[in-house]
């Protein structure tokens, strides 16, 4: 029987949820965009075995959601009906809704590739979800991932302030989804690697606002191309800062690891 980790004691057993390759084809304004749909991204489900940073793109807000809700615990229902009921209750009344790969990453176990055509679901929610859900890709991914703890986004800050949604970087975007998925599923950390970086190009060129603006103070372009430049991948876990997410075989000092929750 698997261990229960203690830190659930204090912080209950609901998921964490770390959003890879592809972020942003979960939004419709995104997706619509897309000339070749569907364009892919991967959430991995992660035990709860340390509290992430709040304000840091790993879905800490929905996850608190989520506590509250089914008072701590997940479900045992269809992992579709959860999905649903938390992007219910996450979003009613919002005029900017959260993407529904938050909620899918905290409900669905393993690695998962989300396929977002707006033409299903109006892009709200995925047209198909591919699952690598077996311990041998989710130990090699524990120990290619390392998470640097950066800091939180602002207060007040807000990604969307500039949009240049040009569709061949929507469509480059949706295509690092799928390679990132495909690099895990065949353990190829330069495939992975490749896929993170490739997503901070598009987030650059789409919203530049993700890296770039007033109410962030530390240079995070620097801090991503220095990494980048050392390893094979690197990535930001969310808009604003939050956790620098590096591929390498090697152990990189100051990281975190995580654990991914398979079922």
């Amino acid at each position: 029987m698997k261990k229960t980790p203690f830190i659930t004691r204090a912080i209950g057993s609901i998921p964490n949820r770390l959003q890879l390759a592809g972020g942003w084809i979960d939004q419709p304004f995104v997706s619509q965009l897309h000339t070749e749909p569907p364009g892919s991204m991967v959430v991995v489900a992660l035990e709860p075995t340390f509290r992430v940073m709040d304000r840091a793109g790993c879905a800490s807000g929905t996850r608190a959601i989520a506590t509250k809700l089914w008072k701590g615990k997940l479900p045992n229902r269809p992992p579709e009906e959860l999905v649903r009921e938390l992007y219910e209750a996450e979003n009613a009344g919002k005029a900017e809704p959260s993407g529904s790969q938050d909620m899918i990453g905290l409900v669905y176990p393993g690695v998962n590739r989300l396929d977002y055509d707006y033409r299903v679901h109006g892009g709200v929610f995925p047209s198909h979800i591919e699952t690598l859900n077996e311990a041998r890709s989710g130990r090699w991914l524990e120990k290619v991932l390392h998470l640097l703890p950066v800091e939180p986004r602002p207060e007040g800050y807000n990604p969307l302030g500039e949009k240049n949604l040009d569709p061949k970087w929507v469509r480059r975007l949706g295509q690092t989804g799928k390679d990132c998925f495909n690099g895990i599923k065949q353990r190829d950390i330069e495939l992975l690697g490749k896929s993170l970086n490739e997503t901070m190009r598009c987030w650059e060129k789409l919203l530049p606002h993700v890296v770039r603006h007033p109410l962030i103070k530390f240079d995070l372009p620097g801090l991503l191309k220095v990494y980048q430049q050392q390893y094979p991948g690197a990535m930001f876990s969310g808009c604003g800062g939050g956790y620098l997410l590096v591929v390498s075989r090697e152990p990189v000092p100051g990281a975190l690891k995580v654990t991914v929750r398979i079922t």
